[in-house]
């Protein structure tokens, strides 16, 4: 992080450490990718992107990020050849070199130099425009292509131009052959590629067609391939025999290499989806086998009028030939090869496109799919929602995995080929699940314990409904005999068959192994873990919402349509119940209890209560307010009219003129003061119009405000209601106009309870002063705990919650803590946030707190994200605030949005479309990358002198970048606090 951490002391001394929350880890794939890497050598992968952010990847757990203060693209990466260095291109024009320097047993990721082509005085800019890079593999070097056509050579680490030795324009066009500089400029330079056998000689590209050989020692050109196409890239064969070009027309030539110049008759053109026009082939790869033909890759080429919509990848070896059809654009694409130095067949292919990276099995026949243990594309589908489930039992953990091995059948049984670095990271103390809800009626399981976010399962809710989707359309496979042969390769699909399949809410209970997920349309799904594959109808059970109340019509969407025939579910949670809505408005509150068997469920028009094992509905509550005419209209009409807002703002001022003459008909003597606070009311409203956001004032929201009968949250507890002697189990709701309703369940004894009805009764009912949101409620013990999860004592994982004293009902609103005693629910203590500092609570959630020097102690308290980004930790029972840190930019509105909060004070929130933030506010639970990538051996004196253990290098390499270094020592691991958008 870029900005200064200031910790904030605790009101009160604690054993339990509390830091500013570090963004430790980033899960996902980087949003706009721009640019590929790969190092042979040391195994690791390197993706720039548009926002400037530089991440490297090895082994599973080995991940490394940097950011370039320039608010810049990165164009291209290249890593010097046996080091431990890569160089970044931005779109600025600057190259900055970076290194994995050691630190402490492990490796830091940090800049040691940047560098920007200076040309003569007066000289156009398009003469130092860098085009295309080249990193020699003496390691010492780099050449820089320009736009101008000339190549300048720069040593490094130092980026000192090397002027004698640079490859100006006039020096080639002075060697080229009169005819051929009469038809054309030559152009940038396109493509600068290395002689595999001979490193002296490189091939300078350019973008008319021409391509000269130049031998680097003898200073001249040596050989010049007149090709008469627009040049696109060029591959130099691992035997240095001949060269491979190719072209804007969607074709490819081979080359000779000799010491002669090659005629125009000895051009061999190939257009591989010819013969009508075809789009441009952008890169061209050729690598040998030991025994066969070689592999020929090249990516693009596809018939312009049929097919120029297509992302493709060709891979053609002996008799098979494939387009690989991507779903989005090819950034680039590279190839692994076996053996210790890299030179054996190729084993797999790697392609970067614009939403996922995709890796390719080439030894397995039919060429299938590695699964990506980290960069898996979180937003094949977009997140709609996310539930977070800390320390998973090992049984379900398998039998979730298991499950999900079901559904990767497809895939390779080939380990991951990018292996590079160690992986330093304790083991994790715990197993935690991430589920993400998806617009495509999918949740995704995933393996959120370490680092790399893994993903286990993905579960299906389309299958229960009639949806758009065509069961037979199967696109993954090319018709027999098409031409060109594509086969469908990556899982990024953003196209949703239906938008009401959305999911909303997710909760899991892991104990018992239900599941509970809410959709857009009002539906409501209970489901059940099963090993085995299952063939069932799933009935929906219609609740009305509305009672039966007259004068409104619902103008959403309608309701989704439930399967009436039996459906095979494959193994892993089935559903077997289904409530549906009605009037069928987004599910904006969920919560199950697997141990009574109930799942409370709210929308904006009431909530309701579901008893799943007889399947029936306990209790109806219509939350509508009579002049809430929006929430008649769905999800699309949300935002309040300016005309609306400032006939409540009119409406304000009217009721306080009516109070004030009310008051002077009963008491003359006391008009004064009213007329003083009526003005001072009004006074305020003006004042608050000008204030800044952050200094927003606590004022009652009226009940003619919209959305004002949405249901924010739901609670079961088992407490006292009617008593304090009698605990009964209870079910609490919260709405948008700061009311909390509170049930009394009555459930039948457990040997009744599949025959017996379970009935609930109104018990209490709190308004809120100010109408102030309900965002969360929580019911203390006798001790001031927080109440355990269901089924939680059952499995001794928590102790059970003190029944002697009296409990507590804290409600939190957006504005304030408050905390009222039960059964009386008279109002005890309150703590105010939106009145201090102008904040409002948008998430909450209950954490746990271990103790960093003693093991067996640890405190329960509040984690509180606002709307300025803000995470607030409060105490429990006392409610008094410890600690505030900065967290999340506060014009992150998705991001605030998104976050999700675990029980043992980490928290996710999505800093783009495709990747989640991690933080932590223990010390006890970090997850953060902890790895170690050492220098790689290689022979030569060069490379002997740079390769120093634990990824340092010699000192006196680096006393010659001072003047070019801008290095800042907290560029380390992770800079996504000060990301750009």
């Amino acid at each position: 992080d870029s900005g200064e951490r200031v910790r904030k002391p605790p009101c009160h001394p604690s054993p339990v450490c509390l830091l500013f929350p570090p963004q430790t880890v980033e899960h996902g794939f980087p949003h706009q990718p721009s640019a590929l890497g790969y190092s042979p050598s040391l195994q690791l992968l390197a993706i720039g992107t548009r926002s400037g952010a530089i991440k490297l990847y090895g082994a599973p757990g080995v991940e490394f990020m940097g950011l370039h203060d320039e608010n810049a693209a990165v164009t291209q990466v290249h890593f010097m050849p046996h080091q431990v260095e890569l160089v970044t291109l931005l779109d600025d024009n600057s190259l900055h070199m970076w290194t994995l320097r050691g630190h402490k047993g492990l490796s830091e990721l940090l800049e040691i130099g940047r560098f920007t082509l200076t040309g003569p005085p007066g000289a156009p800019p398009s003469v130092t425009r860098v085009t295309a890079v080249l990193a020699h593999t003496s390691g010492e070097l780099l050449l820089l292509g320009t736009e101008g056509g000339h190549v300048f050579i720069v040593e490094v680490p130092g980026f000192r131009e090397l002027e004698e030795r640079n490859i100006s324009l006039d020096q080639v066009a002075a060697s080229v052959p009169d005819d051929y500089i009469g038809r054309r400029n030559l152009e940038h330079v396109e493509a600068l590629q290395e002689n595999p056998i001979n490193p002296n000689q490189v091939v300078i590209g350019y973008g008319r067609g021409l391509m000269v050989i130049w031998d680097l020692e003898k200073r001249c050109a040596i050989q010049h391939i007149p090709a008469t196409q627009q040049l696109e890239s060029v591959w130099w064969t691992e035997d240095g025999s001949y060269i491979l070009s190719s072209h804007s027309d969607g074709s490819y030539c081979r080359w000779m290499v000799g010491g002669e110049d090659v005629n125009d008759e000895e051009e061999k053109s190939d257009i591989p989806y010819g013969h009508f026009p075809c789009k441009a082939i952008s890169k061209i790869i050729q690598l040998p086998t030991e025994e066969g033909p070689p592999f020929l890759l090249f990516s693009g080429g596809m018939p312009r009028a049929s097919y120029g919509d297509r992302h493709c990848i060709t891979v053609i070896h002996s008799k098979t030939h494939v387009a690989l059809d991507f779903t989005s654009r090819i950034i680039d694409f590279f190839v692994i090869r076996d053996g210790l130095q890299h030179t054996g067949d190729p084993s797999a292919l790697v392609v970067l496109v614009e939403e996922e990276l995709v890796v390719i099995d080439l030894q397995t026949d039919c060429w299938p799919v590695i699964q990506t243990p980290y960069l898996v594309p979180l937003h094949s589908s977009a997140i709609t929602c996310s539930h977070h489930v800390s320390a998973i039992p090992l049984k379900l953990w398998e039998r979730v995995i298991a499950a999900g091995e079901l559904q990767n059948t497809h895939y390779s049984k080939k380990p991951w080929p990018i292996t590079g670095g160690q992986n330093l990271a304790p083991d994790p103390p715990q197993r935690d699940l991430l589920l993400t809800g998806h617009e495509d009626g999918t949740v995704h399981f995933w393996d959120a314990s370490g680092v790399c976010l893994y993903p286990l399962y993905k579960l299906s809710t389309a299958g229960v409904f009639h949806t758009d989707a065509d069961p037979n359309d199967n696109m993954n496979q090319g018709a027999e005999g098409e031409w060109p042969p594509f086969r469908k390769v990556g899982c990024f699909d953003p196209y949703s068959d239906d938008p009401r399949l959305g999911i909303q809410k997710i909760h899991l209970c892991k104990y018992s192994g239900y599941l509970t997920v809410a959709g857009t349309a009002g539906q409501i799904l209970v489901l059940e873990l099963n090993d085995e594959a299952a063939e069932q109808t799933v009935e929906a059970k219609v609740v009305d919402l509305l009672q039966g109340q007259e004068g409104f019509r619902w103008k959403g969407h309608t309701r989704l349509d439930v399967r009436e025939e039996p459906v095979l579910f494959p193994p892993g949670f089935q559903p077997f119940a289904l409530v549906q809505c009605q009037p069928p408005a987004v599910v904006t509150a969920l919560t199950l209890h697997s141990e009574w068997k109930l799942v409370a469920f709210g929308t904006s028009h009431g909530f309701g209560l579901y008893d799943y094992q007889q399947k029936n509905t306990v209790l109806i509550k219509c939350t509508l307010n009579p002049s809430d005419q929006l929430a008649m209209e769905g999800p699309l009409s949300r935002v309040k009219s300016i005309k609306k807002s400032l006939r409540q703002s009119f409406r304000r001022i009217r009721r306080s003129r009516v109070s004030l003459r009310k008051h002077h008909v009963n008491n003359t003597a006391k008009v004064v003061s009213g007329l003083q606070e009526a003005n001072a009311r009004l006074e305020a409203e003006l004042a608050e119009m000008e204030l800044a956001p952050v200094q927003r004032k606590i004022e009652a929201r009226s009940s003619d405000d919209s959305f004002t009968g949405l249901v924010r949250t739901l609670y079961f507890a088992d407490t006292f209601l009617s008593d304090s002697s009698h605990n009964t189990p209870s079910l609490w709701a919260g709405t948008n106009g700061g009311c909390v309703f509170a049930y009394m369940l009555r459930l039948p004894p457990v040997e009744h309870r599949a025959d017996e009805p379970v009935t609930a009764q109104p018990a209490k009912e709190i308004q809120l002063m100010h109408r102030a949101p309900v965002v969360g409620i929580v019911v203390l013990d006798g001790h001031g705990a927080p109440l355990p999860e269901p089924l939680e004592v059952a499995h001794d994982l928590a102790r059970s919650p003190d029944m002697q004293g009296s409990h507590q009902l804290l409600v939190i609103s957006e504005e304030q803590f408050k905390v009222f005693t039960l059964p009386k629910v008279s109002a005890k203590m309150k703590l105010k946030l939106t009145a201090v500092d102008g904040s409002r609570v948008r998430r909450v959630g209950v954490a746990w707190f271990c103790s960093s020097r003693t093991e067996d102690y640890g405190e329960s308290g509040l984690v509180v994200l606002t709307n300025q980004g803000d995470v607030h930790v409060v105490s429990l029972p006392h409610v008094k605030m410890q600690v505030q840190y900065p967290c999340i930019r506060r014009e992150d509105v998705s991001g605030i949005a998104s976050c999700v909060f675990t029980k043992h004070g980490q928290g996710f929130y999505l800093i783009s479309p495709s990747e989640f933030e991690r933080f932590s506010l223990s010390t006890c639970y970090l997850v953060e990358p902890r790895c170690l990538v050492e220098a790689p051996l290689h022979s030569g004196s060069s490379s002997q002198r740079r390769s120093q253990p634990d990824g340092a290098s010699s000192t006196h390499r680096y006393t010659q970048l001072e003047y070019v270094s801008n290095c800042d020592t907290s560029t380390r691991f992770f800079f996504s606090r000060s990301r750009r958008p």
